[in-house]
């Protein structure tokens, strides 16, 4: 335990300097602001005319209970690239843009006219043909991507009717759900009416049916439900499984994100909140983080989904154990809808609790996979909470995925887990593509447009969301 002093002032400025690299934020209390920094060891300062003493936790050391730690031990991907983990990360790594212009629909009247789409895809072997023609796409990137995770971690269908299926749960959240299967159904009642409505309206347009459907497809009756945090959806989710095999409700949890808005109402909806690139003549050239030319961000869908599972019950089944997850934390900025804080308080906090919830140091992470939407205020209002936290940044990278695969919403989140967990395993970032012409306040390196070989210690990434959802989640190799 140690002994802190707590105090207040009136905000009349921005955030002083930290010390002895402390993170600087302000706690508001009512119309009164207390200025705090955050100390690796987990002391807090802070500076006023009035102080009282108080007790403050020193931050925990990493967990060592191999009941609690949590490892991950499958990846499954639906993407722009495939649906093979590897074939996924390789696309990234030679930096290839996955963003084309839109044939799912008549796009041709609409002043954005591209996006991450998914191409070809399929579900043979995974969705029999009866369901897989009535599903809304969002639940086939799921089931595929959830099932095909499961394989990867070698729980098929015969494993696992050995196991205690009650103490495996799924929890894959998705931003907007069946949006596809919504809009039909509010089409064929204002052009047909109410008795044209399909029965499956409601239950395939609600965010929890893909973690249900998946459960059902293989009986699965740990936790069970879904996280909407929009573009945050994903790592809330991880968080939240992670907690559950903490507390030992769960051995097992599989776990990502799930979106497919790449239809009329979900391009038209982003349009109309003019945040999307406009770039139609170049889309590939559209997603472009930290870049001055930026312009907004490009919408993409698909799923990303891990298994999440206890040390404890992967050691006694032999599983292979990829990487390890550590932590995470998730708040809310408190300020706008749509719009991040300009200070980056409400991301740096959450990047101060990740860290704590890992037990770790700011000087032991040495990766960032961005939220990096290539929004003009999103892009350095994370930048700027990135410096908050880590003073010396000399050794540290930091890339955008959504560079080359677009916006994937309520997916976003998986996908990039995929590509931290990929990262830490064979020691190359890839690059953040379209990096031409880097705003000046962008000094962290970027892995500007050519893959880099990195040893990552401890990688952490970022998801935030509409109604000021953050959320981040970090991951390190495994060391038993």
């Amino acid at each position: 335990m140690t002994t802190i002093a707590t105090c207040s002032f009136r905000l009349i400025s921005t955030s002083k300097q930290s010390r002895n690299n402390g993170a600087s934020m302000h706690q508001y209390n009512g119309l009164r602001a207390i200025e705090t920094a955050f100390y690796p060891s987990g002391s807090i300062s802070t500076s006023a005319s009035k102080c009282r003493a108080i007790k403050a936790i020193s931050a925990p050391k990493r967990e060592t209970d191999p009941k609690k730690r949590v490892v991950i031990t499958g990846m499954g991907v639906v993407s722009v690239f495939g649906n093979d983990v590897d074939t996924f990360y390789d696309k990234l790594l030679e930096g290839q843009s996955g963003i084309t212009l839109i044939d799912k629909f008549d796009a041709s009247t609409f002043t954005v006219r591209f996006a991450g789409q998914i191409h070809n895809f399929s579900s043979d072997g995974y969705i029999d043909r009866k369901t897989d023609r009535r599903l809304d796409d969002c639940w086939r990137f799921c089931l595929v991507a959830g099932k095909k995770a499961l394989l990867h971690a070698n729980l098929g269908q015969e494993i696992l009717e050995t196991m205690d299926r009650t103490r495996i749960g799924v929890l894959v959240g998705s931003g907007i759900g069946g949006m596809t299967t919504f809009s039909n159904g509010v089409e064929a009642l204002i052009q047909k009416g109410f008795k044209k409505i399909t029965p499956f309206f409601i239950p395939y347009s609600i965010t929890n049916m893909g973690s249900a459907l998946l459960a059902i497809d293989t009986g699965l009756m740990g936790p069970n439900y879904s996280i909407s945090t929009a573009c945050a959806t994903a790592n809330y989710c991880f968080y939240a499984a992670a907690n559950h095999i903490r507390r030992g409700e769960a051995d097992i949890m599989v776990v990502g994100g799930t979106e497919a808005a790449v239809n009329p109402t979900g391009v038209g909806g982003f349009i109309a909140c003019r945040a999307l690139s406009q770039r139609n003549d170049e889309p590939h050239k559209a997603s472009r983080p930290w870049d001055q030319d930026r312009d907004g961000f490009v919408i993409g869908e698909g799923a990303g989904v891990l298994i999440m599972e206890s040390l404890d019950h992967a050691s006694k089944r032999g599983a292979n154990i990829i990487a390890e997850y550590l932590g995470g934390a998730i708040t809310c900025d408190a300020h706008h809808m749509t719009d991040p804080r300009k200070d980056g308080l409400g991301v740096s906090s959450c990047i101060a609790k990740c860290l704590e919830d890992a037990g770790v140091s700011p000087e032991e992470v040495n990766y960032v996979n961005c939220h990096a939407t290539s929004t003009l205020a999103g892009d350095l209002a994370e930048l700027n909470a990135i410096k908050k936290i880590f003073k010396n940044t000399s050794e540290m990278k930091m890339n955008g995925t959504k560079s080359m695969i677009g916006h994937g919403l309520g997916a976003a989140g998986g996908l990039e887990a995929i590509a931290c967990i990929k990262a830490i395993t064979t020691g190359w970032l890839h690059p953040t593509i379209n990096q031409d012409n880097l705003e000046p306040q962008v000094d962290i390196d970027t892995v500007p447009n050519v893959k880099k070989q990195h040893e990552v210690n401890v990688a952490i990434s970022n998801s935030f969301g509409f109604g000021g959802h953050n959320s981040v989640v970090a991951f390190t190799p495994f060391n038993p």
